[in-house]
């Protein structure tokens, strides 16, 4: 039975247990009233040649990406499915994404009341943070690992909850699902001690401690290095305990995550074994808010293809202590994306609101914010590649502390205020050291670059459901140390957007990113992009036109690369 013969009989058998419970409701005047819903996402662009940005034709000329969620519920059950299509997929997103057909289908029955909650087929999830199991989508990434397989969710007592997950992750599409070749079998228990322990009930301080195991089964065979014959590991155990507490204001949270040897691409097949700590600490009351996060992350790759790497076939997650920026200079140009095979982290952040009324608060009050982060390799020796010690393990941790290599040192700060009934405006500043040797984002520089951006934004009503929105970027270099006549990377950038709204259908905007610090006069381009919109309710159309530069597009710590390109962008989007 091929794909396509699959993915049919899944939708054919989901649509008869659809119809079940109708047909069952016939019989219970009680039963409750089946409903479906869902959501429909198209993405089509066009392809023109520019030698100037790098821009190129693919051979279909066209890139196309659409998806239809299709959901029935009807009391404790639900079923669906996601058809989806890629004729051929926009450039940036997997090349190898390719066809229409059913890319995932489930069948769920959860019924509260005895804690008992079953799926087949298709879910995501995730325990604690993600440091040993993460499966999710996120589609302007490309990336959908998807668990196939089943999920019990049990709840034999008031404050204990466990999970079972047993199944294979999505890795592909071509006309229908295609699963990756390991095995993935998972547990977590987690433990409300305030449900749990009756004389905890009513004290303030409210713990939940959990634990989970993650394994993964994949075939291997016995592989030479240096005259040794080295039997690969079939079975890797990944394991993980987590606590969090809230009291009042204060929220603590730590999670500490083990695995054993699992040698693979991303680590260069060594046997060494993996670990990661994230532990936070916060506090907030009206009108203030800080956050400290510390991470470290030693080999803690985890994949269920050993041979594969970058966004394919992930079992966790590493989550990024760096903040997620919006501002495009700041978003695009240097994102950092976390390094899963080692480093040490931290960040802290603090947002106070000074209050309406007073003298620097002003009228309506005023916002302030503040971020800074950095992220260093391993406190690490290497070990002689000569010895047995360098061929099966690589390197000696010495510490859980910071080594000699800066990977990326941000810091961010703003103010935000509206100035009377029609006007805001906010201003960010931001400063980074990125190395680009650690995240590749450019060709053109190898090593730190020291960036400074300034952002303004203004928002003006112009009439009662008209508005202006406007940003100003501009991002400055420093000097390349080694031949200081020119700029580091690309030099230096300006971005100017205008977006006009007309409440509550339309929209129009420009965008301009002008590379005017190019160190090659001919780089410095104008990268003009417009676009209008029309929104009905749940339903969104865009049509767009212009130039899209080459980066890099992140989404909390993961990046994919964006090639240039120049040519029509339409959009829709719609739920029901």
């Amino acid at each position: 039975m091929n794909r396509a013969h699959a993915s049919l009989l899944w939708a054919l058998g989901l649509t008869m247990l659809c119809g079940m419970p109708h047909a069952w409701s016939q019989f219970g005047q009680d039963a409750p009233e089946p409903f479906v819903s869902g959501n429909v996402g198209i993405l089509w662009q066009s392809y023109a040649e520019d030698s100037l940005i790098g821009a190129v034709v693919p051979p279909a000329k066209t890139g196309y990406n659409a998806f239809a969620n299709v959901l029935y519920n009807q009391g404790n059950f639900s079923a669906g499915v996601r058809y989806e299509s890629y004729l051929n997929a926009v450039i940036g997103f997997p090349g190898r994404f390719n066809g229409s057909g059913v890319g995932y289908r489930f069948a769920r029955y959860n019924d509260p009341e005895r804690g008992v909650d079953v799926t087949v087929g298709n879910f995501y999830d995730q325990f604690g943070s993600g440091l040993v199991f993460r499966s999710y989508e996120e589609r302007n990434l490309g990336i959908d690992n998807a668990m196939d397989g089943f999920r019990l969710i049990f709840k034999p007592i008031e404050g204990v909850q466990a999970k079972f997950i047993y199944g294979k992750q999505r890795f592909d599409f071509d006309n229908g699902l295609v699963n990756g070749p390991g095995v993935v079998r998972a547990v977590d228990v987690e433990t409300d001690l305030n449900a749990l322990v009756e004389r905890w009930e009513e004290k303030p301080l409210k713990v939940v401690a959990a634990a989970s195991f993650v394994s993964k089964f994949q075939a291997g065979s016995p592989f030479s290095v240096d005259s040794l014959v080295l039997a690969m590991p079939q079975n890797i155990g990944s394991w993980s305990y987590r606590i969090n507490a809230i009291r009042k204001g204060w929220t603590a949270s730590a999670e500490y995550a083990g695995k054993i040897n699992d040698p693979s691409a991303d680590n260069g097949y060594t046997f060494r074994n993996g670990e990661a700590f994230l532990a936070t600490l916060g506090y907030s009351q009206k009108g203030l808010g800080v956050l400290f996060t510390g991470k470290m992350v030693d080999n803690m790759s985890f994949r269920s293809d050993r041979d594969l790497r970058l966004f394919d076939l992930p079992i966790n997650f590493i989550p990024a202590v760096t903040q997620q920026h919006t501002y495009n200079l700041a978003a695009t140009l240097y994102p950092y994306a976390t390094v899963i095979t080692g480093e040490t982290s931290a960040s802290a952040e603090i947002f106070y609101t000074i209050p309406k009324g007073s003298k620097l608060g002003g009228k309506y009050g005023t916002k302030l914010s503040a971020s800074f982060a950095a992220a260093n390799s391993l406190d690490t020796t290497q070990y002689s590649s000569q010895s047995l010690e360098g061929t099966l393990y690589g390197y000696q941790r010495n510490s859980w502390g910071p080594g000699d290599e800066l990977y990326v040192r941000d810091f961010n700060a703003s103010i935000s205020r509206k100035l009377n009934k029609r006007w805001k405006a906010k201003y960010t500043f931001y400063h980074f050291n990125f190395n680009t040797l650690t995240t590749p984002v450019t060709t053109d520089y190898k090593g730190i670059v020291n960036a400074n951006i300034h952002v303004l934004e203004t928002q003006w009503k112009v009439k009662p459901k008209q508005s202006l929105r406007i940003e100003i970027q501009g991002l400055w270099v420093g000097e390349d140390k080694d031949n200081p006549d020119l700029l580091q990377d690309k030099g230096h950038w300006a971005t100017l957007l205008m977006e006009y709204t007309w409440s509550p259908h339309w929209f129009v905007s420009v965008l301009d990113q002008y590379n005017f610090g190019n160190n090659n006069p001919a780089q410095r381009i104008h990268y003009v992009y417009g676009a209008a919109g029309y929104i009905n309710g749940p339903h969104r159309l865009s049509v767009g036109y212009g130039k899209r530069r080459e980066g890099i597009f992140c989404i909390g710590g993961v990046c994919r690369a964006v090639p240039a390109s120049n040519g029509f962008e339409v959009t829709f989007t719609s739920s029901f």
